[in-house]
């Protein structure tokens, strides 16, 4: 081999790994497009359950208040009642938790 020839194949050694260097970031990192299809579905999805949990804990909770109200003195009423509220309560909170947790969780990722 001449000084010729093993410069060419030298610079185009080094002209390759400058190229993966430069543009792995680019060629790699992005999502395809059926995975950027299916995490917007999954926000939209997310943000339904959020906007649907509010009014449907409301609607319990005045359900088990009206139940309470209206028992007439029955503790079977009241005591379904009673749990009907908790049970509407803790599920609100253990929706809004994980929505928290999961916002956290995207924010330590990206």
């Amino acid at each position: 081999m001449n000084k010729k020839s093993l410069f060419f194949i030298l610079f185009i050694i080094i002209l390759c790994i400058v190229f993966i260097i430069s543009f792995s970031n680019f060629t790699f990192a992005a999502y395809p497009k059926l995975v950027s299809k299916l995490l917007n579905g999954f926000e939209t999805i997310k943000g339904w359950i959020i906007k649907i949990a509010t009014p449907a804990a409301a609607v319990a909770v005045g359900t088990g208040v009206f139940m309470k109200k209206f028992s007439f003195g029955d503790e079977e009423r009241i005591r379904v009642g009673k749990k009907i509220i908790n049970g509407s309560l803790f599920s609100y909170a253990f929706i809004l938790s994980i929505d928290l947790i999961l916002g956290a969780i995207e924010l330590l990722i990206s």
